[in-house]
């Protein structure tokens, strides 16, 4: 085994790992992504449009498979995004290793976020149908788009909208992504060296799961903002009152106080925060098994 493709890389596993934990969405859209997006296309700060509400209000109006609205969309979404995510990533991978193979931490972590942004743009339409068919629900009769299915909505975009409405939203949609890669993996090494200082944690599974649970935390905190401001532009459709990323923040805050950029944090959280938990330890298990088995056996270099 060669030393360019025996050694898997910190971010290689990350990436890995993410897709092996999402993609549960094929099947069926996850409910705390539904939840959110239904908590931040609200406008307003009304008590009445809580999690607890926004739950109560989709059983009562669409029964338990409103819960899935939106499943064509998440299937397409995941393939598109994740393909191109994946592609990108080991295709930069290999024209940035050394020639003896090594790769550096740095050159992993930017081929990372370039593949996190690749990927954003990619998923973009697909991520455009599905804000939309899991809003649908919530709005009156008359104003509901009633896509069909994932294609539906891609060609009724098209039509209405122009080849450009595929991609509203992709600019908060890429940055989301390029941060949520960063975010995740300098967090993670910072909490985990923060923590080992404390003296009570050693190596281990509790250090691990600490580490990657306030990594969670922080990836959620992080990206709220960029998420809200994706989905009001994504749904918002021709008549959008918001013209780029940065205005789009100006005046959710304005209009609706700091806190409404954060609007759908708690589902987002029990989300990412399992899904985070899951990726470093598989990761850091993944690693000590190369390492003492392989690794250092063989002498195969990481930088």
């Amino acid at each position: 085994m060669s030393e360019s493709t025996a050694a898997q890389s910190p971010v290689s596993l990350v990436l890995h790992a993410d897709d092996k934990a999402s993609w549960p969405l094929v099947k069926k859209p996850h409910p705390p992504f539904y939840f959110g997006v239904r908590l931040q296309t609200v406008k307003g700060a009304s008590a009445n449009h809580g999690l607890a509400h926004v739950v109560r209000s989709v059983y009562r109006g669409q029964g338990l498979l409103g819960f899935y609205d939106g499943i064509s969309a998440a299937v397409l979404r995941q393939m598109t995004y994740s393909m191109a995510r994946f592609a990108t990533y080991e295709t930069l991978k290999k024209q940035l290793s050394n020639d003896d193979g090594s790769l550096p931490f740095y050159r992993m972590a930017f081929a990372g976020v370039v593949a996190g942004a690749v990927g954003g743009i990619c998923g973009t339409p697909a991520d455009i149908v599905l804000v939309r068919l899991q809003n649908d629900g919530s709005l009156p009769a008359e104003q509901r788009r009633n896509y069909k299915n994932a294609f539906d909505g891609l060609f009724r975009i098209t039509r209405e909208e122009g080849a450009g409405g595929l991609f509203k939203g992709a600019v908060p949609n890429v940055s989301r992504a390029m941060l949520m890669t960063g975010a995740q993996l300098v967090s993670y090494d910072g909490f985990k060296q923060l923590l080992l200082s404390m003296k009570y944690f050693e190596e281990g599974m509790a250090l691990h799961f600490s580490a990657s649970f306030l990594a969670g935390f922080v990836a959620t905190t992080i990206t709220s903002p960029f998420d809200v401001v994706k989905t009001r532009i994504m749904n918002a459709g021709k008549a959008s009152p918001y013209k780029n990323l940065f205005q789009a923040m100006v005046v959710i805050a304005r209009e609706e106080g700091p806190l409404a950029l954060y609007k759908g944090w708690t589902p987002a959280f029990v989300r990412m925060a399992p899904q985070t938990i899951l990726t470093f330890i598989f990761l850091e298990q993944f690693r000590n098994l190369y390492w003492d088995r392989h690794a250092t056996k063989n002498r195969v270099r990481y930088e």
